[in-house]
């Protein structure tokens, strides 16, 4: 087969659409990822639990909907955004570092033992992050191909999991994250980066402007 065909395994385009030699772009990987938590916890040192990580959720928004009714019709606008809770297992290691590190988070959100609540949430909320890797490690450093970076985050749920003697599975603790925001910072200029918006347009409805036509 001759190697010029390979271009062609993808989906037709107009030819004003696209290059002579089309292709496909190399796809993110599901298992090329790493996390990180910013002041997690009470120890310095939080890198097990980023080792530890078995998977994770990427974020999800949602808008709140605002419907403006009219004579014959009805349009729809969008109102508040709102970051969908996170998920995130990881190995409860037999040393039990990763179930330190997560009851030192419980313990700055509330005192179990004293039963007493943190006076703000910044004296308990924490950074996480997500970022997408290429597989280079070792000698070859790992290029980061995106950045989640979530802010305001808390520990909603942590689930201990299940024992069970007739499984060869390692004990996981599930943990379910809620945060106040997230935005994009490397690798992808997506969700975060600022970009002209239009003006001089008061109407509500229409199919989407180009900048160059906010002017008109």
């Amino acid at each position: 087969m001759s190697v010029a065909s390979l271009s062609k395994i993808t989906v037709p385009l107009s030819t004003n659409q696209s290059a002579s030699a089309q292709g496909l772009l190399m796809p993110k990987l599901a298992y090329r990822f790493r996390i990180t938590f910013l002041n997690f916890g009470r120890d310095q040192q939080v890198t097990e639990l980023t080792k530890q990580v078995m998977d994770f959720t990427r974020p999800t928004v949602s808008f709140d909907e605002i419907t403006v009714d009219t004579y014959n019709s009805r349009v729809k606008l969008i109102g508040k955004p709102a970051w969908q809770d996170v998920t995130i297992n990881l190995r409860d290691d037999a040393s039990g570092q990763v179930s330190k590190l997560i009851g030192q988070q419980l313990q700055k959100q509330f005192d179990f033992l004293e039963q007493a609540s943190a006076r703000s949430g910044s004296i308990y909320k924490f950074t996480t992050k997500c970022e997408m890797l290429d597989g280079g490690n070792g000698r070859q450093s790992p290029t980061v191909l995106e950045t989640w970076e979530l802010y305001g985050c808390l520990l909603s749920q942590v689930n201990y999991g299940e024992l069970n003697y007739t499984t060869n599975d390692p004990v996981k603790i599930a943990l379910t994250m809620k945060y106040d925001n997230a935005i994009q910072t490397e690798g992808v200029a997506g969700v975060g980066t600022s970009f002209a918006r239009a003006i001089n347009r008061e109407d509500i409805t229409g199919g989407g402007f180009t900048t160059s036509q906010n002017a008109g």
